[in-house]
């Protein structure tokens, strides 16, 4: 009578980063009786064995290969995640400027997805950037909470705050700017002119020439432009006299007007049709005298600053060139310091 021992070793090996399972198998042929040990014995058994842990065996493998494809599938889809294009700024906000067209739902799609990724990452706010042809991307964005920043001829601004606390997006511009040129010629007049719209339309006052900065224009630039335009009168800067600030002035946005004075560089005056019922050189305290001048206090209070200039009784703010420290753009710092009485 014989009787069979099987033992069966298993070892698992990395080959490749996947792990193989391998099996080896020892059989013994064995008579209790004579006590003797026949190696040999018995082979068809022993084959049989060999047959049936062979199978079992490609059965494993083949499991171990389709569960690691499986893995490495779903580790590629983790890793593939379809976003917006984005940019990133130095406060953890995020820029998306969307300038072709998308159908809407796969645009809340991805901005849904983009959203969930960017609260992993820490980011904060969350700049929309649409152009004007893609106005049916403004519903979808509003539903997932985003809100009106500000409006462009070209495009629209959208933002979004992702943490849970209070937002820090900087407001939209609070303020409008604008200029008064005070052109002071060398006979002691001011250069006036009579707005042809408008609040003045028709009432006779002599004003100011006035204008707005214009997006990237310098307030020094801006003065020298307004009155070429209106008057077409050349000039050179001079300083900023004064500003004032006023609120609830234009779309409930406040108000900046820095009065500039100017040297004319000529004299000859060519009207802007359009704006100006007309033009003229003035005695400043003609000008001054104005009844709706000295009827309204800020009105009086400039021209008693340009009467007290045309006297030398004070030194306004010279326009500085200068570049800041996160562009070397030139830029101009408007101050009345006198370097060379520090120096001394």
């Amino acid at each position: 009578m014989y009787r069979f021992v099987f033992k069966k070793i298993r070892t698992n090996c990395i080959d490749g980063g996947r792990k193989i399972l391998q099996s080896s198998i020892c059989t013994t042929n064995f008579n209790p009786i004579c006590g003797d040990f026949r190696p040999g014995a018995a082979e068809g058994l022993r084959d049989k064995a060999r047959s049936a842990f062979q199978t079992r065996y490609r059965s494993s493998t083949n499991m171990v290969t389709n569960m690691e494809h499986s893995s490495k599938v779903s580790e590629n889809e983790v890793d593939h995640v379809d976003m917006l294009n984005a940019s990133y700024d130095a406060y953890e906000g995020v820029t998306v400027n969307i300038k072709n067209n998308m159908d809407e739902n796969v645009f809340t799609t991805l901005l849904q997805t983009s959203i969930s990724q960017w609260r992993q990452q820490g980011k904060k706010g969350v700049w929309l950037k649409l152009s004007l042809e893609l106005v049916n991307l403004v519903k979808p964005a509003v539903k997932e909470g985003f809100w009106y920043h500000h409006a462009e001829p070209t495009y629209l601004m959208l933002v979004y705050w992702i943490p849970e606390t209070n937002c820090t997006l900087p407001y939209n511009a609070s303020h409008r700017v604008g200029v008064a040129a005070f052109a002071l010629n060398s006979k002691g007049e001011v250069l006036v002119v009579q707005e042809k719209t408008g609040r003045f339309k028709g009432k006779g006052i002599w004003k100011l020439p006035t204008g707005v900065v214009e997006e990237g224009e310098d307030i020094c630039t801006a003065a020298i432009r307004e009155v070429k335009e209106e008057t077409g009168i050349d000039t050179e800067f001079v300083e900023v006299l004064a500003f004032r600030q006023c609120h609830k002035s234009f779309f409930s946005k406040s108000d900046l007007m820095f009065v500039c004075m100017l040297k004319p560089t000529s004299h000859d005056i060519e009207k802007q049709d359009s704006e100006i019922e007309a033009a003229q050189w003035m005695p400043v305290e003609e000008y001054a005298n104005q009844p709706f001048v000295k009827k309204h206090e800020s009105f009086d209070r400039i021209a008693k600053i340009c009467m007290g200039k045309k006297d030398d009784k004070f030194v306004g703010f010279t326009a500085l060139p200068t570049s800041t420290a996160t562009s070397a753009k030139k830029s101009y710092l408007y101050s009345n310091y006198q370097e060379h009485l520090s120096d001394s």
